[in-house]
């Protein structure tokens, strides 16, 4: 019960001081360590109810547990980081939405794919990972193809619908306006109409970055080689080996988070000018 209080007066605590540092004028160490004690705060709430209620490491290991077997699994982790994100996630995100931004353009032009291949693309969206990934493994093998297979599945038509959209964000008046400068379709394009719609494109691409990791991770479960995160979680957890699971999950939570900021620090660059950027 000792045990169980101090967590409680930790929280409490921990609670109000960033109470009062959320509310102080905005700064650039408020803006950092807000989330830094908040995140803190849960991994010394997490470990102390761990620690003052015994829970056993198969039901939920203590963070310093992960922590552990995390600095003692570095070559097995770098191994299933290569296998997962490089090869399956990244190779699928590439194609994908690059394959997206060029379809993207041929709907664009033409009124019968708009109408004939968007909701075709809604239907397949719609359709469950679980239920596609065993059918792109058996068709593409158990190496990384068929996870980057999947990837393009789950994020192209995310991204098709984003770049058509912003396709046609430019108003009619600024497209006249180019036809009276004498510009063709291809000049319009790259002068007007692409850079309207880069922040769809960026909002596809950074709602991609998710996708694509959880849809390479989920693939592996319905097979691949002997390493992998999707491969390493689904044999850890057979064997209770929990932490070895959290560990993964570690890696999996901090290359997205870096991957989607990667995007949005490049589009702060490319769409500077939209309000939304703007201090």
């Amino acid at each position: 019960m000792i045990g169980l209080a101090i967590v409680i007066a930790f929280w409490i605590g921990a609670w109000y001081l960033n109470s009062r540092l959320a509310s102080l004028p905005k700064s650039t160490a408020t803006k950092f360590a807000v989330p830094s004690i908040f995140g803190i705060t849960i991994l010394g709430v997490w470990e102390g109810l761990v620690r003052s209620l015994d829970v056993p490491p198969v039901i939920l290991p203590s963070p310093t547990l992960i922590a552990y077997r995390f600095s003692q699994s570095l070559d097995i982790l770098w191994m299933d980081f290569l296998q997962t994100v490089v090869k399956g996630a990244l190779s699928g995100y590439l194609i994908g939405c690059g394959s997206a931004f060029a379809i993207a353009i041929l709907i664009d032009r033409s009124q019968f794919l708009q109408k004939g291949l968007l909701p075709i693309g809604n239907f397949v969206a719609a359709l469950p990972i679980v239920g596609t990934a065993p059918i792109f493994v058996m068709w593409f093998g158990f190496g990384w193809q068929s996870k980057a297979a999947v990837v393009v599945a789950m994020v192209f038509f995310p991204m098709l619908v984003n770049m058509v959209q912003g396709l046609s964000e430019s108003e009619r008046m600024q497209r006249d306006l180019m036809k009276t400068y004498g510009a063709n379709y291809w000049q319009t394009l790259m002068k007007l109409r692409l850079p309207a719609a880069m922040p769809f494109a960026f909002n596809g691409l950074k709602i991609s970055t998710t996708l694509a990791l959880i849809g390479a991770i989920v693939a592996e479960f319905f097979g691949s080689p002997i390493v992998g995160m999707g491969f390493r979680i689904s044999t850890e957890v057979g064997k209770m080996a929990l932490d070895m699971v959290w560990a993964e999950i570690v890696v999996a939570a901090v290359t997205g988070s870096l991957f989607y900021g990667m995007v949005a620090y490049v589009e702060r660059g490319v769409t500077f000018w939209h309000p939304s950027k703007r201090n």
